[in-house]
């Protein structure tokens, strides 16, 4: 089922349900209408191997855990303590419906909207500081709101399970090992994307130290990697998948299994649904490289999975580097194919799955762009600008691993990179006639290029967010048919580019002006895009002076400060010309991009935050 798909199908249910939520307000029904969260009674305070799990109830009934047993006390599933409940808990769909007070004192009066602490899905007390601290530093009430709401939404709502892995002995019974694992969905899409539960928790990298706490970011961090280890194992091509077998949360269903036909298959009691991006693989390294830069803790990257996670992603990403056609002119088999039953051409591709024709150049195939829709030429540059500079950084990790398998992925990982870095400079510069030299969102290999930009990261915008244009290995030099190439000058000309009426996807309104793209299409701007603009504007291969720098930064904070319809938070996407008509309010990517913004501002320019807002 499509993201479209699933909100029209939420639409009718919301609708119903708020019928019935009128009607029983008229009888005056007691709180308890409404779902509830249960939590775990912790357990003594010795016992300090026990996980501490908060689930709030879907709207679909799936059954929610609490607990699991330490490391040390290996006990079987079957063994888990029963969940006591704590405190009813509003759903928080509903709890953003209600407009809680008190309201912001500034002129658009957003609600608070964060669940009261103890219906809270995981609890950070160093989260708790910062914001305390952040209301001595905004001094905007509605900034301060939004920041408020926003930034703690994934770890207030979305941690929906946190345990550990188990094992079958050779007699078939299952204990409990001492690998973390953590199950976070999206928001108001019941299921974990690699993707967006990678950006969700990597917005938290401020707040990332070393820990061994079960109840730290680092724990949560560590459990975050171990499940993308192990869905990218099960299967490397998918994007989205179901909750961890131990979890004992039921998994979710997708109506669109029986009208999606990827090759091969899947299992839908392990995967939500599946799609070929690139980007997944590319968030699964981010995620990693980034615990390792703020803990140092090369031994939990070569005790679990992690190496074999990171050769699965290799050689699902390396057989994508072959092209449409063999030297002798007979077609290759593609390692995944994809074809659905759908009334949008974003939801399938042509060629009987195979998508358009690619003539190979060491970049990798992928057949899906980061916002689930398909691409026209499978050469998606972002992604794979992504994927390489991860992959480089990750090669740094594997190189302090030992065993042969470590030793030889560091210098497949590194060379695997450099091909791509090539095949990007030779084919995906292209001379635009106003712009000069830019880059082209995708292209084939054999000439053809889609120019245009889309909201979702990776994007030709967000580049500067994991520094391509930077390396920890010698870049790839000039050669006689692909000249050196001054990516911070490309990128420049590729940013003028894409914030212009040039990009078919550049949405202009009084609500909001950003980049969207074709998944919810023309004239829906997403606010994520215009974070995004913000955060990059602060690179400093861009160059911008103090004062246009000001200008670009307020212009796009005020922006996503208009455009949330009085929620206090930020949507998915938002009409350009009507504020009120928005998707998902309860998207935990772009809110949790809102907070780093907003702590990037106070890193490089904080008296920008004692100013208003108001006008």
């Amino acid at each position: 089922m499509t993201r479209l798909q699933q909100r029209r199908v939420k639409f009718i249910v919301l609708t119903t349900g708020l019928t019935i939520v009128f009607l029983f307000s008229l009888w005056k029904a007691p709180p308890d209408v409404y779902p509830v969260t249960w939590r775990a009674t912790p357990p003594d305070a010795g016992k300090e191997d026990w996980r501490k799990l908060i689930e709030q109830e879907p709207e679909k009934g799936s059954q929610w855990t609490a607990t699991a047993p330490g490391p040390a006390s290996a006990v079987s599933s079957s063994e888990l303590p029963a969940p006591t409940l704590k405190k009813e808990c509003i759903h928080y769909e509903t709890l953003q419906r209600m407009k809680q007070s008190p309201l912001s004192e500034g002129v658009r009066k957003f609600p608070y909207s964060r669940p009261e602490p103890e219906c809270r899905t995981f609890q950070l007390p160093a989260m708790e500081k910062l914001i305390e601290r952040m209301k001595g530093v905004i001094k905007d009430p509605d900034l301060f709101r939004l920041f408020e709401n926003s930034y703690p939404n994934t770890l207030d709502t979305m941690i929906k399970w946190r345990g550990y892995a188990s094992k079958k002995d050779a007699s078939g019974n299952e204990t409990a090992t001492d690998e973390e694992l953590a199950y976070v969905i999206t928001g108001d899409i019941d299921a974990m994307w690699l993707r967006d539960s990678a950006s969700q928790i990597y917005s938290y990298l401020p707040l990332l130290e070393a820990s061994t706490d079960p109840n730290s970011l680092a724990s949560l961090w560590r459990g975050m990697i171990n499940s993308h280890a192990r869905y990218i194992t099960i299967s490397p091509y998918c994007h989205s998948f179901q909750p961890p077998t131990e979890s004992g949360v039921n998994p979710t269903t997708n109506g669109a299994y029986t009208q999606n036909h990827p090759n091969p298959p899947y299992n839908p009691q392990l995967v939500f649904d599946c799609k070929w991006e690139l980007d997944s693989l590319a968030s699964f390294l981010q995620i990693s490289t980034a615990y390792f830069a703020k803990t140092s803790d090369l031994k939990f990257f070569q005790k679990y999975n992690w190496i074999k996670a990171v050769k699965a992603a290799v050689d699902a990403a390396g057989a994508m580097r072959l092209g449409t056609y063999a030297k002798d002119g007979k077609v290759e088999q593609s390692a995944w194919t994809f074809t659905g039953w759908t009334n949008r051409g974003s939801e399938t591709l042509t060629n009987d799955g195979l998508g358009n024709p690619t003539k190979g150049n060491g970049m990798v195939r992928t057949a899906f762009r980061p916002s689930d829709d398909a691409c026209i030429y499978q050469l998606l540059v972002p992604a794979n600008m992504m994927f390489a500079k991860y992959l480089e950084e990750a090669s740094l990790i594997m190189a302090k691993l030992e065993g042969a398998e470590a030793k030889n992925l560091t210098s497949v990982m590194q060379e695997f990179a450099f091909g791509i870095r090539k095949g990007i400079d030779r084919d995906a510069v292209v001379h635009h006639r106003e712009f000069g030299d830019i880059y082209a969102y995708e292209i084939d290999g054999y000439g053809g290029t889609n120019l245009m930009d889309d909201a979702n990261i990776p994007s030709l915008l967000s580049m500067p967010l994991f520094q391509y244009a930077h390396s920890s290995f010698p870049l790839p030099p000039p050669s006689k048919d692909t000249p050196k190439r001054d990516h911070a000058t490309i990128y420049n000309n590729t940013r003028a580019f894409v914030l212009s009426d040039s990009n078919p996807y550049f949405m202009k309104g009084p609500a909001l002006s950003a980049i969207g793209g074709p998944h919810l299409g023309p004239g829906k701007g997403w606010p994520m895009a215009a974070i995004v603009r913000a955060m990059t504007a602060f690179d400093k291969d861009l160059g911008l002076g103090e004062k246009e720098l000001r200008e670009e930064v307020r212009g796009q904070l005020g922006s996503v400060l208009n455009s949330t319809g009085g929620m206090g938070v930020v949507h998915e996407s938002v009409n350009a010309w009507n504020e009120h008509d928005w998707t998902r309010a309860w998207f935990g990517w772009a809110n949790g991009l809102l907070g780093e913004l907003v702590l990037k501002i106070e890193g490089e320019k904080k008296e920008w935050l004692g100013e208003s807002y108001q006008d």
